[in-house]
């Protein structure tokens, strides 16, 4: 080969390796679902950034979720996940339960006064100035017994020993229930033998205290590596773990045989390993009902998404331009189809993928912006000023609260608006 052919063989394979990295076109429009859902918001909508749930996906994954649960079980509402009362009260009907798990204390304290018939498990350890703050504001007049109705989340001995200060100070009892350690190492009881201690300072102090199970959250066993151990295997170490605990129980307080005791577990991710046999008597979850982004995982495979974040496009520009680089305007969009178009939207830089149109896409040169993100896309995307950008949330505790309301859906068109949690 010669060096003209060599350098020709160079160029050739230079631009073949560049057409091998060129980016696809993925743009394409809206859906039926998502066209259905623009122009409903474009008819009754606010045009500002909305939290949407989507109620007749939300009525499938309870129903999933029905026939995913253990029936020998209950099923207990993770309260973050769906932080809103108008929500909440929804599910509780649907799913016909009054447990919840809540775990912020202005919550605790909202919901204790909103719906007085419910059954509360505090899904992590209060410090024990917040527990106080959540009696203080309990008004005298409220139906809701946190003496019989409120279990908190103890996590060792020295939160117990707080705990009872606080019953004392307080003239009431307090029924403690003990988070354990099945795997998670997050916290808990780590080894059976230290229940000891805890038994007998309840055993001790009956007035204040009151023992009322124990909670083991194990969504840890399908998010280990399958090459260390299947979920199978992990799950089957988490029960032996909690089987401990109970049987410990039962050896040094065998009275708590006859009486019924709250042993929680589960958590969306790992639901239905408890389908066929679980040492649980009652399971939480919550996010699988709305199905964020970081629950597509297999164990959740038959839920729906059904929360979006839905903005509105405020302006539309051919090309993508940016500061300083504004020759490449045209340049750009030859080589990436996808940045043929620039978008930008009211808000941004939510925990959220976009979602449709299918192939928008943040600019990181550009940078991010709660105030006015831009999004590219080709122009397959065919969006104009004022239709919306939809996004799907990473989660939707966090998420949710950014939101002064959720906007609930019915055949794809508003049928209410649900005030958030605030606090």
């Amino acid at each position: 080969m010669n060096r003209r052919q060599f350098i020709l063989a160079g160029v050739a394979a230079g631009i073949a390796g560049a057409i091998s990295i060129k980016p696809s076109d993925n743009g394409s429009p809206y859906d039926d679902y998502f066209s259905a859902l623009n122009s409903s918001l474009k008819n009754q909508g606010t045009f500002l950034p909305s939290m949407l749930v989507d109620l007749d996906l939300l009525d499938k994954n309870i129903e999933v979720l029905k026939q995913q649960l253990n029936p020998s079980v209950d099923y207990r509402i993770v309260a973050k996940s769906l932080p809103s009362p108008d929500l909440l009260a929804y599910v509780m009907d649907k799913a016909e339960t009054n447990k919840l798990m809540v775990f912020h204390q202005p919550f605790l304290t909202t919901l204790a006064n909103d719906y007085p018939q419910t059954d509360i498990l505090m899904g992590k350890p209060m410090p024990v100035k917040a527990a106080e703050m959540f009696y203080q504001k309990l008004p005298t007049t409220s139906e809701f017994n946190a003496s019989t109705q409120l279990q908190w989340l103890i996590d060792s001995k020295e939160r117990l020993k707080q705990y009872l200060t606080l019953a004392k100070a307080q003239n009431t009892l307090v029924q403690v229930n003990i988070e354990i350690d099945v795997g998670l190492h997050r916290g808990g009881l780590q080894q059976a033998q230290e229940l000891d201690a805890l038994l007998k300072i309840i055993e001790n102090n009956q007035t204040h205290l009151r023992f009322s199970g124990f909670m083991g959250y194990d969504p840890h066993i399908v998010k280990i590596p399958s090459i260390v151990k299947s979920p199978e295997q992990a799950f089957a170490e988490s029960q032996a773990i909690y089987q401990s605990f109970i049987e410990r129980l039962y050896q040094q307080a065998p009275q708590y045989k006859t009486q019924a005791l709250c042993f929680n577990g589960a958590g969306s991710p790992s639901l239905l390993l408890h389908k066929e046999k679980t040492l649980a008597n009652e399971l939480s979850a919550g996010s699988c009902l709305v199905k964020p982004v970081d629950f597509d995982i297999a164990s959740l495979a038959q839920y729906t998404p059904a929360a979006f974040i839905a903005t509105p496009v405020l302006k539309k520009m051919h090309g993508t331009q940016l500061p300083a680089l504004e020759f490449a305007k045209s340049i750009l969009p030859i080589w990436d189809k996808n940045l043929q178009q620039t978008y930008f939207i009211y808000g941004g830089k939510w925990l959220a993928q976009y979602e449709s149109p299918a192939g928008l896409q943040g600019n990181g040169l550009f940078g991010t912006s709660t105030n006015q993100a831009i999004v590219n896309g080709s122009e397959k995307t065919n969006l104009a000023v004022d239709d919306h950008v939809f996004l799907r949330p990473t989660q939707s505790e966090f998420v949710f609260l950014q939101f002064g309301n959720i906007i609930a859906l019915r055949n794809k068109t508003i049928e209410n608006q649900w005030d958030i949690l605030h606090g």
